[in-house]
């Protein structure tokens, strides 16, 4: 009679000992503030909230992972970029300050504000081509910076006081959001770039 059961009993034990040998990852989530491709390294500003429409960029300091060994498990390169929100309600733009290592908050001036613009509009798509526009776009100039976001529906230009326009391009950019799945602290195993996924966008 226990001999029916042997082989049920095998596969029960068998199972039991994956469950028991296999460690479960763990997930995190963040916009990227650098990328540095040779190195393998990626830095993000962990969202504390997880929420996919409301994201919440104010965790410090900044996380650094190393990406995947196998280009399987490596989405899209991610872009990186410092601005970590834009409030058009309070006129302020907080950005990842890379010299002090913290967030900074700064009033802008505002000179357009158009509102419900999707990521097809003329005015952040080109029609012949069919490609996106470049964002941010920073008139040295005029002293003017023009940033979209695609998740706000929201164009606007604005200006600020003279230093801030010796600032990369990059500081009024938003990098992109990645997932990364890891079993090791600083060492990803999985890497999708969730804005060139297009899950949802910035």
């Amino acid at each position: 009679m226990l001999k029916r059961y042997i082989p049920m009993i095998l596969v029960i034990g068998w199972c039991l000992s994956l469950l028991g040998c296999t460690e479960l990852g763990k997930v995190d989530q963040g916009r990227v503030i650098a990328y540095d491709k040779e190195k393998g390294l990626v830095t993000m500003i962990r969202d504390v909230k997880h929420e996919v429409r409301n994201p919440d960029y104010n965790h410090l300091p900044p996380v650094t992972y190393q990406i995947p060994s196998d280009p399987n498990e490596m989405g899209a390169e991610p872009k990186a970029g410092l601005r970590m929100k834009l409030d058009t309600k309070n006129k302020q733009i907080i950005i990842f300050d890379p010299v002090s290592k913290n967030f900074k908050t700064i009033d802008y001036s505002l000179i357009d504000e158009q509102d419900n613009i999707g990521r097809n509009h003329p005015l952040v798509m080109d029609t012949e081509t069919g490609k996106a526009k470049k964002f941010p776009v920073v008139d040295r100039n005029k002293k003017q910076i023009t940033v979209y976001s695609s998740r706000q529906k929201i164009l606007t230009t604005f200006t600020l006081p003279d230093e801030y326009f010796s600032l990369p391009d990059a500081t009024w950019d938003a990098g992109d959001e990645v997932r990364i799945y890891y079993k090791e602290e600083g060492k990803a195993r999985r890497l999708m770039n969730i804005s060139k996924t297009d899950i949802y966008r910035k």
